[in-house]
């Protein structure tokens, strides 16, 4: 498929960011920052190679929050790799705009995306990263036939549509299984796919995303509410660092409460 025009004339060559010394990502997510003054609010998580960006259309989730004009309007005041989360349907219709604005990745989900291998392929045709998220009710198997066109998996660890919801600890067997099918495609093709998770993470959840194999972790609320945002950022970065090397099991979070935040 051709490139859109706005595609073909910025830089194609971005790639998915690699934090530091090989460290988990930790991406702000817009949606909790204060939308009076989204570009002060942006510029205080510049500290983040990655920004989440939440796209609502009030169908797919029952709100509404920015679209293409926003983040259009915001590129050209971050460095960060911007990647739209795209909480709308239909998803296609909107792809181009998209890429026109400048994101540089797309992550759509499955549910609800009858030809998810013709989206996929199309986001990859506009010179964009290529990401999947899965709803907590959706198996990670149904992956299975698009790996080779996916840049980034995102594990919704609660409900899409709403922040500051309460992370669900029964989510992470699934990324258990994740990371297992990515280090099985690894394997088989040399590629690397990235591996995040989306709701609930703080101090707290962090390292336990990350004993589960996730290295990227969206934080929306957990670095918004607070004053200090790139000391926030870089305590999270160290959370989730020690649950990637220390590691914690699923038995042990089970125990823990629900009401986890």
């Amino acid at each position: 498929m051709p490139q859109s025009p706005a595609a073909s004339s910025r830089s194609l060559s971005a790639q998915v960011p690699e934090a530091a010394a090989g460290k988990p990502l930790i991406a702000p997510s817009l949606l909790s920052a204060d939308f009076s003054d989204l570009r002060r609010e942006m510029e205080t998580v510049a500290t983040a190679p990655w920004l989440h960006l939440d796209v609502m259309d009030g169908h797919f989730v029952p709100n509404i929050s920015f679209g293409m004009p926003v983040i259009k309007a915001l590129r050209p005041h971050s460095k960060a790799f911007f990647d739209a989360h795209l909480m709308v349907s239909p998803v296609d219709p909107h792809l181009d705009a998209l890429a026109e604005a400048g994101v540089d990745q797309m992550t759509v989900h499955v549910e609800g995306n009858w030809h998810l291998n013709r989206t996929l392929q199309r986001i990859a045709a506009l010179g964009c990263k290529v990401g999947v998220a899965l709803c907590p009710a959706t198996p990670p198997e149904v992956l299975g036939e698009v790996l080779e066109l996916v840049d980034t998996i995102l594990v919704m660890t609660v409900n899409p549509g709403f922040g500051g919801q309460t992370f669900m600890p029964g989510q992470l067997p699934k990324i258990r299984r994740l990371a297992q099918m990515i280090d099985e495609n690894e394997e088989r093709t040399g590629r690397r796919i990235l591996l995040g998770v989306d709701g609930g993470i703080n101090l707290q959840t962090a390292p336990l995303v990350t004993a589960a194999g996730a290295r990227l972790l969206v934080a929306g609320s957990s670095v918004f509410g607070q004053k200090d945002r790139p000391a926030t950022i870089a305590a999270l970065q160290a959370a989730a660092c020690a649950g990637e090397e220390g590691g914690r099991s699923v038995e042990d979070v089970s125990a823990r409460s629900p009401s986890m935040r």
